[in-house]
């Protein structure tokens, strides 16, 4: 570990390494801190992704794939069974550790150090600019000088507090979460489901993403709205012990997935904020992968270019939150929009959008207009519907 480098990311999940890639070969030196032992463990995610989202920013490989998704089906409270064919387009559910690590690999090929077990503790700040870390590496306490921070080091970013931007989120935008990774489960391979109502998660949704032919990770997320009352765990419990009760568990998790909008301002003197730690989670899904990927991506380029002029301050570092308004902020906040109207819907509404859906020649269905029939209390943001499914 050299004691300066030009840019230093704190983190190693896919913001953080499309981060350290984007910045390297922009000609910068740079390092990567990951605070645990392993890239890519613990996962920490249900593993979905997109085809599109993906192919923008690297060639996919065979061994990152669990799944193939083309079908997608949406359960109602009382049992309405929505089923619609993904049109022009195919989902993955991945397998994030072996994804992370190839991610972050080509990120150290590109000429980034890599450092598992470096605990950031604090920023170097002089004159009101960030200019390098404070981390325990292995035990040893270090000083670590940099042009330039990129903090992706997710939810509530301590780097970003530290750097006097504010991080925190309200508890109504939180999603408490639950999830189990099993096995010895009967499922479509191809189809992801999605169940909804307060019986499975309020405010949220319930997800059965398949990673094989009898293995799945079956979780929850409930609004934080209701966090206080109910229990994610218990309410996955329930639905495993009714639908999958001869199941296996191989692996739990639980934590919180910020969907809120993203930060209008991610940048100070000598700091950037991607990813999770950016807010840039899609707040309707909770889906952040590509996101974060984009996030990296843009933090890295526009950090690589500060290095070259010479400048880090703010002012400069403000190209990167242009850049993410116009590249998926301004989607976002459409998201956001539509998400407060979907998580108000009482379980009368959503059995009625099902019975409505369920009339429409299951070959003619789309997603557009499931999610138009959701938004109908609140005609306006149809056009942020058809604005999101056409990509404007």
């Amino acid at each position: 570990m050299k004691n300066r480098y030009d840019v230093i990311v704190v983190g190693g999940g896919p913001a953080g390494s499309m981060a350290a890639l984007k910045a390297a070969e922009g000609g910068a030196s740079v390092c990567i801190m990951e605070k645990d032992r392993d890239i890519g463990y613990p996962v920490r995610c249900g593993e979905a992704i997109g085809e599109l989202g993906l192919k923008q920013f690297v060639d996919i490989r065979p061994n990152w794939i669990a799944a193939t998704i083309t079908e997608f089906r949406l359960i109602s409270p009382n049992g309405t069974k929505i089923d619609t064919e993904f049109s022009g387009q195919k989902g993955f559910i991945l397998h994030r550790r072996i994804f992370d690590y190839d991610l972050c690999t080509m990120a150290a090929d590109a000429g980034a150090d890599v450092f598992t077990k470096a605990y950031v503790n604090g920023l170097i700040i002089e004159n009101d600019i960030v200019c390098g870390i404070k981390v325990n590496h292995l035990g040893d306490q270090k000083n670590i000088y940099s042009k330039i921070v990129i903090a992706a080091d997710g939810l509530e970013s301590r780097v970003g507090r530290w750097a006097g931007l504010r991080t925190q989120i309200r508890m109504k935008d939180m999603e408490s979460c639950m999830q189990y990774t099993v096995a010895n489960v009967p499922l479509k391979e191809n189809r992801i489901d999605f169940y909804v109502g307060q019986e499975y998660a309020p405010g949220g949704y319930l997800w059965v993403f398949p990673k094989g032919p009898t293995t799945a990770n079956i979780g929850m997320g409930i609004s934080g709205a209701y966090s206080k009352d109910v229990n994610p765990k218990k309410l996955l419990d329930k639905f495993m012990e009714k639908n999958y009760p001869d199941v296996s568990i191989l692996t739990s998790m639980c934590g919180g997935v910020p969907c809120a909008k993203p930060m209008k301002d991610a940048v100070r003197n000598g700091v950037i904020l991607v990813g999770d730690a950016g807010h840039q989670v899609n707040p309707m899904t909770g889906g952040g992968i590509v996101s974060a990927m984009k996030g990296g991506s843009i933090g890295g380029t526009v950090a690589a270019e500060s290095i070259k002029k010479s400048d880090y301050s703010k002012s400069f570092l403000d190209k990167y939150n242009s850049i993410l308004k116009k590249d998926f902020g301004d989607t976002h906040n459409r998201f956001y929009k539509i998400k407060e109207v979907i998580s108000a819907l009482t379980d009368d509404d959503l059995d009625g959008i099902a019975k409505k859906v369920s009339k429409i020649p299951e070959g003619d269905r789309t997603l557009t207009q499931i999610f138009k029939a959701c938004v109908m209390k609140k005609p306006s943001l149809i056009f942020d519907v058809v604005k999101v499914f056409a990509g404007v």
